[in-house]
């Protein structure tokens, strides 16, 4: 039988909740808190994700800048931005997205989905979304009703299946935004 420490499951997962919390710090020990990563590495992650301008020419002291509790000094989207730059910066193995960018614009959903597109692409990712948009591009959906699993298969095949859940939620999205999915869905075949 095989065990795994349970320090090391944590540093193998990320979550990017719906609202972050977070702690009293510097910018610095919100993204490494534990000092295992250089400054340059710190920077190099930041303007990947981005928030390089931010840090470096909006707030005073760069990495040093102090975030308030709960980061009551950063909005939303930065607050999901410095969770994802956590989450690359660790090398995750494992990335869990609760309703991420249900509290962001289309601009940063976009940024936010292109990040974990290209920076999580040899890990597990698992989205929990009601955005379609954030989901349609992920190698295998899972249809939940009333707690339930009803379906799980890729989008193109739940989407082939004109009586399934999946089908019926990208319908009611409109007509303009159901098409603009199906060009999704079919374009990362």
């Amino acid at each position: 039988m095989y065990t795994i420490e349970l320090e090391d499951v944590r540093n193998r997962i990320s979550i990017i909740p719906q609202d972050p919390f977070l702690f009293t710090g510097t910018m610095r020990s919100k993204l490494d808190p534990f000092g295992f990563y250089s400054d340059a590495e710190i920077w190099n992650v930041l303007e990947q994700v981005p928030l390089k301008t931010f840090v470096k020419d909006r707030i005073s002291h760069g990495l040093h800048s102090l975030v308030n509790e709960n980061g009551s000094n950063l909005s939303m989207e930065q607050k999901q931005l410095v969770c994802l730059a956590n989450s690359i910066l660790k090398k995750s193995k494992i990335l869990i997205i609760d309703e991420a960018t249900a509290n962001v614009g289309n601009i940063t959903d976009e940024l936010i989905q292109k990040a974990i597109r290209d920076k999580f692409k040899e890990c597990t990712v698992l989205t929990i979304a009601h955005r379609l948009r954030t989901i349609i591009d992920s190698d295998r959906i899972m249809v939940l009703s009333n707690g339930m699993l009803v379906e799980f298969d890729s989008p193109q095949v739940l989407l082939s299946n004109t009586n399934s859940q999946f089908t019926l939620l990208v319908e009611q999205t409109g007509i303009a935004e159901a098409e603009y999915l199906r060009t999704l869905a079919n374009s990362s075949e």
